[in-house]
């Protein structure tokens, strides 16, 4: 009799560690106090604080909708798995742990779900991890999340397919990288106007955001961000988007800032993209440069554009690896780019590299400034690259013109005028001009797809093109 008591309670302790209260799957909009009306085992309130001390499964025809500032508090190891519609909208909602010493599961956002963000901070949990494409996430911060074994083990966000978003955010001391997919996925994922700092606490070999491919139906878009490392995580990129398993991988990096990190952006494999206006700075955590510190590094890529960087005091200022092909300046019209990238400082062992090829590819770069702040001569631009004339095997960089001090007649000041909307597009877009000329559009891998006279003002240019990233070139008549 002693026995089957002992198993009895045993069964007790499993029964009640495994409980859940699911929705009944009946297309009913609940919200947090209907669920402490039905299910007040699993929800608990006190005026504006609910605590979730039960999990809770949200049933694939319900939908939770929280738009009431108010704090939701959650019960260590608890996970709040979410298959219908979830909508998280108030001027200031805050999801956190019981006990921040004690942090909860974290959110499971099947691929039945869609789900929203908005004014909302989610802290001291273990992550949200996104099996959904409908997802969006603005005006928020996912910071603080500490759990190492929660929801999302790949990223305070790990997302499995689609084109999420996330717009306005801050990601801070997040035990894991920032944001991540798989390495087989495809996830177009699109960033813009966020701020990333200090994340990946372990301080193990993944950048703060950890992309894989994005497929071919879309492409990756990261824009206007700031992505800053914390020097004591030497270890910790800045970002990759990569393609590991020959997954499709296009990709726009634009107008960010990417500093103190291991290095700044990487791309690996079967990957073609731009990368565009970017400042990546300082990016020397990594204290053995055969181990990285690139500002930028380009491994194996089919083809990337890049113009307009200013790239400072990295360890190596580009690497190019492993076959990849790149496109840093080139006045011919089916690949043109104006290069206009700025390199400074960028050295190991007290020997500067502006650009490294370590490819045989020939590499197009004109129109570059490769030592910031001097008018420099084509010997001492020479000593910053490392190509063909230090070692037989590898390309040529050709890097004459440099324009470094010396004004560059590829892009009119009043040309700076030229604005493109909406931007991104997908059947037309207008552009507007500052004088008559004509426009040529690029894919990446320099093939005009599109050609048109314009005019001075406003022009509706009509498209089809696959989904993607394209160059738009503009001529004046």
């Amino acid at each position: 009799m002693r026995i089957f008591l002992t198993l009895l309670f045993a069964l007790g302790i499993l029964i009640h560690l495994n409980a859940q209260y699911s929705t009944p799957n009946t297309g009913v909009r609940w919200t947090l106090d209907s669920i402490v009306v039905h299910a007040p085992e699993a929800i608990t309130v006190t005026a504006d604080t609910f605590s979730m001390i039960q999990e809770i499964e949200l049933s694939e025809t319900d939908s939770l909708i929280i738009d009431d500032n108010i704090v939701l508090a959650i019960a260590e190891g608890i996970e709040f798995k979410v298959r219908g519609y979830f909508h998280c909208d108030a001027d200031s909602i805050l999801i956190t742990a019981i006990d921040t010493t004690k942090p909860y599961k974290g959110f499971w956002f099947y691929d039945t779900a869609e789900v929203y963000f908005n004014h909302t901070s989610v802290e001291y949990g273990g992550g949200l991890r996104v099996i959904t494409p409908n997802f969006v996430i603005e005006n928020s911060n996912i910071s603080n999340n500490q759990n190492e074994r929660g929801s999302s083990t790949g990223g305070a966000i790990s997302f499995s397919k689609g084109s999420p978003v996330v717009r306005n955010c801050v990601f801070k001391n997040n035990v894991h990288p920032a944001l991540s997919s798989a390495a087989n996925a495809s996830v177009a994922i699109q960033i813009t106007d966020s701020y990333f700092e200090a994340n990946n606490l372990k301080n193990n070999n993944r950048p703060q955001i950890n992309m894989g491919p994005s497929g071919d139906v879309d492409s990756t878009r990261i824009i206007n961000c700031n992505v800053i490392g914390d020097r004591r995580l030497t270890v910790v990129g800045g970002i990759s988007v990569s393609s590991l398993t020959g997954v499709p991988n296009q990709f726009l990096i634009k107008d960010n800032i990417i500093r103190d990190n291991r290095y700044g952006f990487t791309t690996f494999g079967s990957s073609v993209g731009a990368i565009i206006n970017n400042i990546i700075e300082d990016n020397n955590t990594e204290t053995n440069p055969l181990n990285g510190g690139s500002g930028i590094s380009l491994y194996g890529s089919q083809y990337v554009y890049v113009s307009g960087n200013k790239i400072r005091r990295n360890l190596w200022g580009v690497t190019i690896i492993n076959g990849a092909i790149a496109n840093f300046g080139s006045d011919d019209p089916e690949d043109f780019n104006p290069g206009g990238n700025v390199f400074s400082d960028n050295k190991n062992n007290e020997k500067v590299y502006a650009i490294y090829n370590n490819t045989p590819n020939t590499i197009k770069a004109l129109h570059n400034c490769w030592i910031e702040g001097k008018k420099a001569t084509k010997e001492e631009v020479e000593d910053v690259i490392f190509h063909l004339p230090d070692d037989s095997t590898l390309g040529e960089i050709l890097y004459d013109p440099f324009d470094c001090g010396i004004p560059s007649g590829v892009v009119d000041a009043n040309l700076t005028d030229i604005k493109i909307v909406p931007n991104p597009t997908h059947t037309y877009f207008t552009l507007t001009a500052p004088e008559n000329g004509s426009i040529s559009i690029y894919t990446l891998n320099g093939n005009v797809v599109h050609s048109e006279e314009v005019t001075m003002g406003d022009s509706h240019i009509e498209i089809d093109l696959p989904a993607g990233v394209y160059v738009v070139s503009f001529k004046r008549s």
